[in-house]
């Protein structure tokens, strides 16, 4: 928990809100849940309250321990290889991106006609933008040649349901998946798997570091 510090703040975070779905009532968890959505209403009227808080809540409190499981296996270990500050930004960027554009094509399709007014107001919360930034970055952790089986295993994924279903969160799962891939950048100067980080000494020698040399029977050298 030491070296992912901010994903399991993240969870704990929602790990409190889900406790405060769980028992509250049926008017009180709808009334939380659509406050503290991202949608076209509340992007309209507190679009900072709306990106931030979507992000610690989500709808079914019974799906935290699946959500914990992909936070471990996902964020957890982003967040040990990159560093908190790179998978900060990584994971902050899909969600604010993946938000707006998925509810700008909303907003296009209510002025189309093509689907209800309501839509401006439905529940639009959750942590899935964020794992999908997570998921496609760790691609470049992954070693040759399993890395496009990997690849093409969670392309695959995000892709077939945007392509049936056509939903905006298909659509904002889609982007995230495609920003982690995008901010390979930042995974350089970071070791592969097993490695130490680029240009840093292996951990016996940072170690060694500052000993003086032994002194042989001629003095010091």
């Amino acid at each position: 928990m030491r070296s992912s510090p901010g994903t399991h703040v993240w969870l704990l975070v929602i790990a409190f809100t889900s406790v405060v779905i769980a028992l509250s009532s049926d008017g009180l968890d709808h009334y939380l849940l659509h406050r503290n959505s991202s949608n076209l209403y509340q992007l309209s009227h507190h679009p900072v309250r709306a990106l931030l808080g979507s992000a610690f809540w989500i709808e079914d409190p019974a799906d935290f321990a699946l959500y914990a499981v992909l936070f471990e296996l996902f964020h957890a270990q982003v967040e040990r290889w990159l560093g908190t500050l790179r998978w900060l930004v990584t994971v902050a960027t899909a969600h604010i991106a993946a938000t707006l554009i998925s509810q700008k094509v909303v907003l296009e399709a209510i002025q189309d006609h093509d689907v209800s007014r309501s839509m401006a107001h439905v529940v639009d919360i959750g942590v899935s933008y964020g794992l999908a930034a997570s998921v496609g970055i760790l691609t470049y952790r992954i070693r040759w040649p399993w890395r496009w089986l990997y690849l093409a295993g969670t392309v695959a994924f995000f892709a077939v349901p945007l392509c049936t279903n056509h939903t905006y969160t298909d659509l904002g799962h889609a982007i995230s998946l495609a920003i982690g891939l995008a901010f390979w950048p930042l995974t350089r100067g970071v070791g592969p798997p097993g490695k130490s980080v680029a240009g840093q000494p292996p951990p016996r020698a940072h170690w060694l570091r500052g000993r003086r040399p032994p002194r042989g029977r001629g003095g010091a050298r």
